[in-house]
């Protein structure tokens, strides 16, 4: 009755084209998607080591290790490329552990976050041997003591200080003020360092800082760095070392050409360099959107032009449930048409097919005149595109693919409807509780 989701084709290289607007690391982009369908993501193997390499340039001569943000894109072929980089983790969940290591980043390369990890979780990251904890609460010192405990090994650990900075981004993805929920005060860590030994099995001698992401000024990272420096000395200065140092991530990306100003990886390790120098431990930075957002693009096409009664409706088949930043959090994402025939200038709400008012990529958008059939490009979606995915209204996860200098190669092969469905089955055996 239904047709059948078709399977993509074998990865092949796309070749032969001399315009150079449709082109992405190489390849094809028109092409692409007649091959795989639409909505498509796609990453550039190129521009993720390209920023790679920017932050180890800026870092060199620093004992500094770069422990990737799981979160922002943790499709294996990003996390393999990460590992053959040098690259470690940071992860917040156990799930991202393993996809981590399947990926081949080593567990002394892996860092854990987060304010909700429970006994299971951190006694799996035990057991693996990961370098480090990032303790958020004194409830989760005292676990991770009582786990390591048991299994008669000692947990290094880090304290997250919450510098209480405001970090001058959305307010959804600020983690540094007093009033968010995300590591603790000085005063407070101070009281866990007076009392570090009496944790048998925690080695209690790392700092930890994360104020936010998105951020697009050296100000908040210098103000947070400063208090955690001035803190840091303190410590030592109390016979407390401090091995490690982890200054989290934040740097911001290009989501509006023209308007966002990045601060250029050089320019945040000189504010690193400044407010932490004497410092002689080792140095971990998280970086996540930074490495991957302008390395992935959504491509999508329009399904149809809707006229409102106050404005026109551009309808794509990409929809919210494929990238949430734009009803998530108002985000703005460039849209552009991937071959510009020198149409007039009309503007849209552009909209996706899902039964949500959110389900808007951008309101009031100037773009060349679309019609049916035409594709376009959503910029900057390679950080918490695909990773916030959903299959809300059924439809299914979208295809992923890595380019690289004019091939292809398919990393996520579009969701077909029996995986969708595989766990979900009827009602047949009724049990108590």
């Amino acid at each position: 009755m239904f047709p059948q989701t078709s399977r993509p084709a074998s990865p092949a290289p796309i070749s032969e084209t001399t315009d150079e607007s449709r082109l992405f690391d190489g390849v094809d982009l028109p092409r692409l998607a007649e091959r795989m369908g639409t909505p498509l993501h796609a990453y550039s193997a190129s521009a993720i080591r390209q920023r790679i390499d920017e932050l180890h340039a800026a870092l060199h001569g620093l004992d500094a290790l770069i422990c990737y943000a799981v979160k922002a894109n943790s499709n294996l072929a990003i996390l393999q490329l990460m590992a053959n980089a040098g690259v470690g983790a940071d992860i917040v969940s156990v799930g991202e552990l393993r996809r981590a290591l399947h990926a081949g980043i080593p567990a002394e390369r892996i860092v854990f976050s987060g304010v909700g990890k429970n006994a299971d979780e951190i006694a799996g990251a035990l057991n693996v041997g990961i370098q480090r904890f990032n303790v958020e609460s004194h409830d989760e010192l005292l676990t991770l003591q009582r786990v390591a405990r048991a299994q008669d090994v000692v947990a290094r650990a880090a304290v997250r200080i919450n510098p209480d900075v405001d970090a001058q981004t959305h307010a959804k993805i600020s983690t540094g003020k007093s009033e968010n929920k995300f590591g603790v005060s000085i005063d407070e860590a101070r009281r866990w360092f007076a009392e570090r030994k009496s944790l048998s099995h925690v080695q209690l001698d790392g700092l930890h800082v994360h104020i936010g992401s998105q951020i697009l000024s050296v100000e908040p990272f210098r103000l947070a760095l400063q208090r955690v420096a001035a803190f840091w000395r303190e410590l030592e200065q109390a016979g407390h070392p401090i091995r490690s140092i982890d200054v989290g991530g934040g740097l911001g990306v290009c989501y509006r050409a023209g308007v966002d100003q990045p601060v250029a990886a050089a320019d945040y390790v000189a504010v690193i360099r400044a407010a932490l120098a004497g410092y002689h431990g080792r140095l971990l930075l998280e970086p996540g959107r930074y490495l991957v957002a302008e390395a992935g693009v959504l491509l999508t096409r329009v399904i149809r032009v809707k006229p409102g009664e106050q404005r026109q409706f551009l309808v794509l088949d990409a929809a919210m449930n494929d990238l949430q930043r734009p009803s998530l959090y108002d985000a703005w994402h460039d849209i552009v048409p991937v071959i510009d025939e020198g149409r007039p200038v009309t503007t849209y709400d552009i909209v996706g097919p899902v039964c949500e008012t959110g389900d808007t990529f951008a309101r009031g958008r100037e773009l060349p005149r679309c019609d049916a059939g035409d594709l376009l490009l959503i910029r900057a979606t390679g950080a918490y595109g695909a990773s916030m995915a959903s299959t809300y209204n059924s439809r299914p996860l979208a295809a992923e693919v890595m380019v690289q200098n004019g091939r292809y190669a398919i990393v996520r092969r579009r969701q077909h409807f029996e995986e969708m469905i595989a766990g979900e089955q009827p009602a047949r055996q009724w049990e108590t509780a």
